[in-house]
């Protein structure tokens, strides 16, 4: 039973096979490993198979051979570019036998050589040439010379020559012959020699006629030349510019065309523009600016002189031995002459140019420090004042005459010019005197952050705007962050003292709202350098602002607004911060602690409706773009409208906080005197009005009474065409529309104050309610219950689902690509292995070839050295 077992089976064929499956019988006879028999699981009644027996060695030769045929030729050929190509007529072609092959033959060759004059020129009509010209013409030498060179004999050849080359050596071998014979060789026709011979001695003679003919016309055209010459003179005279101005013709416009092309003629070509700078250059180039200007104006302001600092060359006399002289620099000059003279302004220019460089190192020098300035000033003043004592001895010295004259000279002179100095002092300095207020009323260029708010605010006082301006501008280019590691601290410091001294200025009796409206520029510079700082700084003084109303909302119960420089405060926050923000670390608080001034701080005067009405326009102003809902503004409009109305009529309708239904502040905007409301005229209401509103009569308060009820119908309007969108839009401004419609005495008011309640009231009325209906969820209803099978169509796996023709034939298509797009992909794979191979073989044969060299060299050697050795030994044995 084991060794049954262990018995290999033998392969089962079909009885019925055919052509592949028998020779493939045969060869498992021979070898059985070369035969593979795809087996299947199950054999099933009707399925065609193909593929049961395979010879994978026999194909695998097939492919082998066919690549050796195919793809191992392309290689080799691969850096080859000479094909031959067999252009025998029918020598391919096995449809045509070899008779009718040398039929087509014969004929092709007796119709290329039909018309042909020599029967032994076999390419008579393919023409030969060398470098274009046909060598037929060359053979016959009829060409022309043409030569404009002195030498006859160029291009000629002698009679001699010719004869003896082109004759046959018959003009060297010729006999004398009789006159009579010439005659007969003369009535004879003549040879090739003769006419070549005839057409050398005619080009000969042309020649010598153009050479002949050339001469005598240069000859004549300068003797034409020299007679104009002479006569020239005689005929030319300018004409009058009259004349030549009647003469001149009308020169033609030119065409716009013409002009374009001109124009783009003279058009500058662009040029490569310089590079833009970064903050930190420009910073640094405004500073230096700033700092040069500064040097100039502390040195018109001390009276220097810019010309008593140039220096200048000293006269130096011949007997001066030079005992004090030291080589600070190298001022040799190159020596020149000019007209005989020696040059020395180039010389001269290079002094002055340097003396230029010392005094601008001295004016940066004066730009540190007023303190340093004097000194220096001293110090120039004593070394000219030394120079000028120098000079004069210099000068009073003289070549001609002895020491001891030229020393008391000296001492005279020096005693005059002392005196003189002494005399002119007060003129200059009368002179001086306009250049050094001038310079002392203008503003410093440069200057140092301020440490504290005192020192700030000292920089300031007297100023103009325009000068504080200029100042704050100054500061901050002059202690720019990137100038210096401190900078960026200061300025940090210079916004907040900017805040204290906007808030100080509106706190005044009269407050400076132009100077504060001007300051607002350089604090927004402030804040877009240090956005962080700014936010600090003003959130310190919102909460010092919020902390101080709950403290008195706690000790007293109630609050009034706060001054103006709060206010104020709260307007530059939305011009530093973006207000449309969801959420701002700034803009939020400032929000909220509006809201609050709005519901706890009670109206008792009309100061405070004045401050109300102007949190309300900021409250407009930070909605704008977001449409945020603000509930404090519409009751406070709501609250205005209420203390407008006389108590008699105030009923009917609920208030909220801060305003109260009943109390002595119910009519505090009602006016009804008759002539005040005649002349009143719509006006704005001036901010600053808040601190002088005790000082003005009963008419001016009238009049701003009916400009803060003005102001509230123009906040109403804005309100409806802000909120419109909202879908609770009507009942929220139910309240004030009531009061508008039943409340209002509209017909007292001027006819002005009518036009601005007419619009509000239509504003509001316009407005069309858009509700949407509540609807209940649309939902798709829910089916009844049927007893009919529900039919699942089941797939199954690896089973071509039934469809139409057309996606069958596309399925068949995509399977069919598929397959081919493998089989492609199998073959290139197998010809790159092939073809690796073949490079493998290559590389293999090239180093076996080397090394074959390389061992026959270095026996070669090793035998020679042997020898050479074995030849040495027997020297040393000799």
């Amino acid at each position: 039973m084991g060794k049954a077992a262990k018995r290999k089976k033998k392969v089962s064929v079909p009885s019925t096979a055919k052509g592949p499956v028998k020779s493939a019988m045969a060869v498992v006879k021979s070898n059985p490993f070369e035969v593979k028999v795809n087996r299947q699981k199950f054999d099933i009644l009707g399925r065609k198979t193909k593929n049961d027996v395979g010879l994978p060695g026999v194909s695998r030769s097939k492919a082998i051979k066919k690549r050796n045929q195919t793809l191992l030729k392309e290689y080799k050929e691969r850096e080859k570019t000479n094909v031959f190509k067999d252009k025998r007529i029918g020598e391919y072609n096995t449809k045509i036998t070899p008779e009718e092959k040398m039929i087509r033959r014969f004929a092709l060759e007796r119709q290329q050589n039909y018309g042909k004059k020599n029967i032994y020129n076999l390419n008579e009509d393919e023409e030969l040439t060398h470098y274009g010209q046909s060598l037929a013409e060359i053979e016959k030498l009829n060409d022309i010379v043409d030569s404009d060179s002195d030498t006859e004999e160029r291009g000629t050849l002698s009679a001699e020559l010719t004869a003896a080359h082109f004759g046959g050596g018959g003009g060297l071998l010729r006999k004398k012959v009789s006159s009579e014979q010439q005659d007969e060789e003369e009535e004879k026709p003549k040879s090739r020699k003769e006419l070549i011979e005839e057409m050398i001695a005619k080009s000969k003679q042309e020649k010598q006629e153009r050479q002949t003919r050339r001469e005598s016309a240069l000859e004549l055209t300068e003797k034409l030349d020299k007679d104009w010459k002479e006569i020239q003179t005689l005929i030319a005279r300018k004409p009058p510019k009259s004349e030549r101005k009647d003469k001149e013709v009308e020169k033609p416009k030119p065409d716009e065309y013409d002009m374009i092309v001109r124009e783009l003629g003279f058009e500058m070509k662009a040029k490569p523009s310089e590079r833009l700078k970064t903050e930190e250059e420009l910073a640094r180039e405004e500073q230096a600016r700033l700092q040069k200007l500064e040097a100039d104006r502390l040195r018109r302001m001390h009276g220097i002189d810019e010309e008593a600092n140039k220096k200048r060359p000293s006269h130096m006399s011949a007997d001066d031995l030079a005992d004090g002289f030291i080589l600070d620099k190298d001022d040799r000059r190159l020596l020149s002459y000019k007209d005989g003279k020696i040059n020395i302004e180039n010389g001269e220019e290079k002094e002055e140019e340097e003396g230029e460089e010392d005094e601008e190192g001295e004016e940066d020098e004066e730009g540190e420090g007023e303190e340093e300035d004097n000194e220096n000033e001293g110090e120039s003043q004593e070394e000219s004042a030394s120079e000028d004592e120098e000079n004069g001895a210099a000068d009073s010295h003289s070549d001609l005459e002895s020491d001891l004259e030229s020393e008391e000279e000296a001492a005279g002179n020096k005693e005059e010019k002392k005196h003189k100095a002494n005399e002119n002092e007060p003129q200059n300095v009368e002179k001086l005197d306009p250049k050094r207020e001038a310079a002392k009323s203008e503003l410093p260029y440069t200057f140092a952050v301020p440490e504290s708010y005192e020192t700030f605010k000292s920089l300031l006082a007297g100023r103009t705007i325009e000068q504080q301006l200029i100042i704050l501008e100054r500061i901050q280019k002059c202690n720019h962050p990137s100038l210096a590691v401190g900078n960026k601290a200061k300025l940090e410091k210079l916004f907040g003292f900017l805040l204290e001294y906007i808030g100080e200025l509106a706190t005044l009796d009269l407050p400076e709202l132009r100077t504060i409206d001007k300051l607002v520029l350089p604090l927004y510079n402030l804040c877009q350098m240090f956005p962080e700082a700014a936010s600090d700084s003003i959130k310190f003084i919102l909460r010092d602002a919020a902390h101080d109303l709950e403290e008195v909302i706690e000790v007293k119960g109630r609050a009034t607004f706060p001054g103006l420089d709060t206010l104020i405060y709260l307007k530059i926050v939305s011009l530093l911060f973006p207000t449309s923000d969801f959420w701002h670390p700034v803009v939020t608080p400032a929000f909220m602690y509006m809201s609050q001034l709005l519901t706890k701080c009670r109206i008792t005067t009309l100061q405070d409706v004045i401050k109300g009405l102007f949190v309300c326009c900021l409250f407009l102003e930070y909605v704008s773009l977001s449409r945020r809902f603000v509930p404090e503004l519409i009751n406070f409009l709501l609250g205005v409208l209420h203390i407008s109305l006389p108590k008699n009529q105030a009923q009917g309708y609920t208030v909220v906080h801060p305003f109260t239904p009943v109390g002595k502040n119910l009519e505090l905007l009602l006016v009804c005197d008759k002539e005040d409301l005649k002349s009143w005229e719509k006006q704005n209401v001036p901010l600053s009005i808040v601190t002088r509103l005790k000082e003005t009569n009963k008419t001016e308060i009238n009049h701003t009474r009916l400009s803060c009820l003005a102001l509230c119908f123009d906040l109403i309007k804005k309100c409806a065409a802000l909120y419109e969108s909202l879908p609770s839009f009507h009942e929220v401004m139910h309240p004030v529309r009531i009061l508008l419609t039943q409340r209002v005495p509209v017909n007292e008011y001027p006819e002005k104050l009518q036009e601005w309640y007419h619009s509000a009231l239509k504003e509001l009325e316009n407005k069309v309610k858009h509700y949407t209906p509540l609807i209940c969820e649309k939902k798709k209803p829910v089916p009844l219950k049927q007893y009919t099978p529900k039919i699942v169509k089941v797939l199954e796996f690896g089973k071509k689902q039934a469809g139409s023709k057309k996606e069958q034939e596309r399925k068949q298509l995509i399977q069919r690509h598929k397959r081919e797009l493998k089989g492609a992909i199998r073959e290139i794979r197998k010809d790159n292995q092939y073809l690796a191979r073949m490079q493998l073989s290559e590389t293999m044969e090239r180093d076996s070839a080397r090394k074959r060299k390389v061992k026959e060299l270095l026996g070669s050697l090793a035998t020679q050295e042997g020898e050479w050795k074995a030849m040495k030994r027997k020297k040393w044995k000799n």
